[in-house]
């Protein structure tokens, strides 16, 4: 009877210690300070350019929305995936239903980290691992612009998750593995024209989210950055952006560069769906944002279809 109540104490204990490393492990983790300092003042202009580069209007704006509807980010999208269905939130300045009464530092956490300002993990529906590549500067510009932009009111409604999927806690797990801000791909001292591009690419474009391949886990595989993937809501395929087999190799950087300003490909068809969406935004980029990012995409690794 001794040794059984020596075992059952020690397997307590050691239940007690994995469940105490569980709950340091998983602990969100906020932006140092040197980082929130780089914020700075938030300038409007430079806001509204980080606002279209970021999709912010892509996920937030209400579905079907057009023109100036595109800037009333009230939610309420929803993504069916094989996790759950997630809702994307009203990030409007409403200060009950919104994010009006957010900090630029908030906004940072959420970004970069995946942190709300309560202190509880985001899932990575929203696309913090990408953001996470933002310089602090941009993020402290497109807050100083959406506090511009109008207050909706309308509460989203909530994601619609099972277990396991339900309990945020386990992203800490998650973020370990799959929340790093270094690049996706090395370059070898590419030209500034490519730099601008993989900045804007690999973070507030987060084109990876949806034109990379997953694991099991549901992170992005970055051996096959860009080459395709499966739709998040089982849907239908994204198409390959490198220049391998199946993907851009026959497009001239000018093709991409018309494509992503008017929606047009080079055998004049047109893109629809999620892409529309994105064009909308490229298309309020800088044209010298368009030509980076088209040269970026003939820049990296080749990689065949993925799906």
């Amino acid at each position: 009877m001794a040794l059984m109540r020596k075992l059952v104490l020690a397997g307590a204990g050691l239940a007690v210690l994995g469940g105490a490393g569980f709950w340091l492990a998983t602990q969100p983790q906020r932006l140092d300070a040197a980082t929130l300092a780089a914020l700075g003042p938030g300038d409007v202009a430079r806001g509204e350019q980080v606002f279209w580069a970021s999709g912010c209007a892509s996920c937030h704006a209400a579905p079907g929305a057009t023109g100036d509807d595109r800037l009333r980010l009230v939610g309420g999208e929803r993504f069916a995936t094989e996790f759950g269905t997630f809702v994307a939130p009203n990030i409007s300045q409403h200060p009950r239903d919104g994010i009006g009464g957010w900090s630029a530092q908030d906004l940072a956490n959420a970004m970069m980290r995946g942190v709300s300002p309560d202190g509880a993990h985001y899932y990575p529906a929203f696309p913090y691992t990408s953001y996470a590549r933002m310089r602090a500067e941009d993020v402290g510009d497109l807050h100083a612009f959406m506090q511009t932009l109008p207050a909706v009111e309308g509460d989203a409604g909530s994601n619609e998750l099972g277990f396991p999927f339900n309990l945020r806690r386990g992203i800490g797990l998650w973020k370990l593995l799959y929340l790093d801000p270094s690049p996706a791909v090395a370059l070898d001292n590419p030209a500034p024209q490519i730099a601008r591009g993989q900045y804007l690419v690999e973070g507030p474009g987060h084109c990876g989210e949806c034109h990379t391949p997953r694991d099991v886990f549901g992170g992005l595989d970055k051996s096959r950055w860009l080459a395709g993937a499966a739709a998040m809501e089982g849907r239908g395929v994204n198409d390959n952006l490198t220049t391998g087999e199946g993907g851009l190799g026959d497009w001239s950087e000018d093709d991409i560069v018309v494509l992503l300003e008017s929606g047009f490909t080079p055998d004049y068809d047109s893109v629809g769906g999620k892409m529309a969406s994105v064009v909308r935004n490229m298309a309020e980029l800088p044209a010298a944002d368009r030509e980076a990012i088209a040269a970026y995409l003939k820049a990296i690794p080749p990689h065949p279809n993925a799906y």
